[in-house]
C-alpha cells in the first residue's frame, strides 16, 4: 500500500507557504531577533562589569570571602537540583514542591538541634558536638525523605499516566499544602538556627590582609560535595542506580526486563528527598533562620541551577549549581548593584541560556521517546 501521498504533498506545500521575508521564515526571523537581543544585553553586562571593577579596590580578602560564599552557596543549590534532575529524568515532570521538602528537613534539624542543645551535646566537646551535628543532619534527611515518598505516593502515583501538565498542577498545589501546612503549624516567627560548637567560629589565615574561613562554611561545602559524589557513584555503579538507567530510558521495556518500576520510581523520590532534606539543614546553619517560606525561592534556584546544567544530568546540576552560587556571590559587587539584586541575577542567567543554549551547559540526558 503507497504511504498517504496526499498526506506527503499536503506537507510540501504548507512548507512552501511558510512566510519568508528575503529568504528567512518566521521563526528563523524571531531566532536571530533573540539573538540580538541577548547579544546586546551580554555586552552591555560585560560593559558594566568593567566599568565597575576599574574602580574597585582589589582586596583578597573580601574576594576570597566572595568566593567561599559563592561555593557554600552551590553546594546547597546542588543537593536541591539533583532531586530536580532525578525525578525529571525518570518521571518526565517538574517537581515544585521539593523546595518545601528542603524546608521540612530544615524545621525537623531545627527542632532536633534544639534538643541537642537543650541536653548538652551540641555545645559540648568535639566528638560529642560533631555526633549532635550528625542526629541533627539524620533528622532533617528522615523528615524529608518521609515527605518526598508520601507525596510521590499520594500526589503524583495516580497520575503517572495523566498528559504532562496534570502532574504539574499537582505539584505546585502540593508545594502550597506544604507551605502553608508549616505557616498554620510553626507560624510566621523565624526559627534562629545555632550553630553547634563543632562548626561554629572558623580560622584566620595572616597575612597583610587576614582572611577568614568559616567552620560552618566548611563543613557546608565538604558535606554537599561528598553527598554528590555518593549519588554519582549509586547512580552509576550501583544495581538500583542501572535499574534507575534503564526506567529513565523506556518504563514499559524495563518492566518486562524484571525492573520493578514502582520501587525504583519511590527510590529516586528517597534519594532527592534525602539531599533535600541534608539541603534545608545545612541552609538553616548559614542563614540562621528558617521560616515556613524558605524552601521556596532555594528551590526555584536549584530548578534553574539544573536547567543551567542539562535538565536530567547529574554531572550538569552538580556544575549548573556551583556556577549559579558563584554567580551570585559575585554578581552583584562585579555589576555594581546592591546584594538584593542576586535574585534578578540568577534569574537574568535563566533567559539568557534558554535564549541561547536551551539544553544547559553540559546538554540534556534523555531518552529519544522523551527527547
Amino acid at each position: 500500500m503507497r504511504p498517504l501521498p496526499g498526506r506527503v504533498e499536503e506537507l510540501a506545500t504548507a512548507e512552501q507557504t511558510v512566510p519568508r521575508v528575503g529568504g528567512l521564515s518566521r521563526a528563523q526571523r524571531r531566532r536571530i531577533i533573540q539573538w540580538v537581543i541577548g547579544v546586546l544585553l551580554i555586552a552591555g553586562l560585560v560593559w558594566r562589569a568593567v566599568s565597575v571593577l576599574s574602580e574597585l579596590d582589589s582586596n583578597p580578602a573580601f574576594w576570597t570571602l566572595l568566593l567561599i560564599n559563592g561555593l557554600v552557596l552551590g553546594g546547597v543549590y546542588a543537593l536541591v537540583a539533583l532531586g530536580y534532575t532525578m525525578v525529571y529524568g525518570i518521571l518526565f515532570m517538574i517537581n515544585f514542591a521539593h523546595g518545601e521538602v528542603l524546608m521540612v528537613g530544615g524545621f525537623a534539624g531545627f527542632f532536633t538541634l534544639q534538643v541537642m542543645f537543650e541536653i548538652g551535646w551540641a555545645g559540648g566537646g568535639s566528638a560529642i558536638s560533631a555526633l549532635a551535628m550528625l542526629i541533627v543532619l539524620l533528622a532533617g534527611i528522615g523528615a524529608s525523605v518521609l515527605t518526598g515518598v508520601l507525596l510521590e505516593r499520594i500526589a503524583y502515583r495516580p497520575l503517572r499516566n495523566a498528559p504532562r501538565l496534570i502532574p504539574l498542577i499537582s505539584a505546585i498545589g502540593a508545594s502550597f499544602f506544604l507551605q502553608y501546612s508549616a505557616l498554620l503549624i510553626f507560624g510566621v516567627t523565624p526559627h534562629n538556627y545555632r550553630k553547634p560548637a563543632i562548626i561554629d567560629g572558623g580560622w584566620v589565615i595572616e597575612g597583610a590582609q587576614p582572611i577568614f574561613i568559616s567552620r560552618s562554611g566548611v563543613f557546608i561545602f565538604g558535606v554537599s560535595v561528598l553527598m554528590m559524589v555518593g549519588l554519582y557513584f549509586i547512580v552509576q555503579r550501583s544495581k538500583v542506580g542501572r535499574a534507575m538507567r534503564a526506567v529513565s530510558e523506556d518504563k514499559e521495556v524495563a518492566a518486562l526486563m524484571g525492573v520493578d518500576v514502582d520501587k525504583v520510581i519511590v527510590f529516586t523520590f528517597v534519594l532527592g528527598s534525602a539531599l533535600a532534606g541534608a539541603g534545608g539543614v545545612m541552609l538553616g546553619v548559614q542563614n540562621t533562620v528558617m521560616r515556613f517560606n524558605t524552601g521556596f525561592l532555594p528551590g526555584l534556584k536549584a530548578f534553574t541551577a539544573a536547567v543551567l546544567g542539562g535538565i536530567g544530568n547529574i554531572p550538569g546540576a552538580m556544575v549548573g549549581a556551583l556556577v549559579l552560587g558563584l554567580l551570585e556571590a559575585f554578581g552583584p559587587t562585579v555589576l555594581g548593584f546592591p546584594n538584593q539584586y542576586k535574585d534578578v541575577i540568577a534569574f537574568l542567567i535563566l533567559v539568557l541560556l534558554l535564549i541561547f543554549r536551551p539544553t544547559g551547559l553540559l546538554g540534556e540526558v534523555l531518552s529519544q521517546e522523551k527527547a
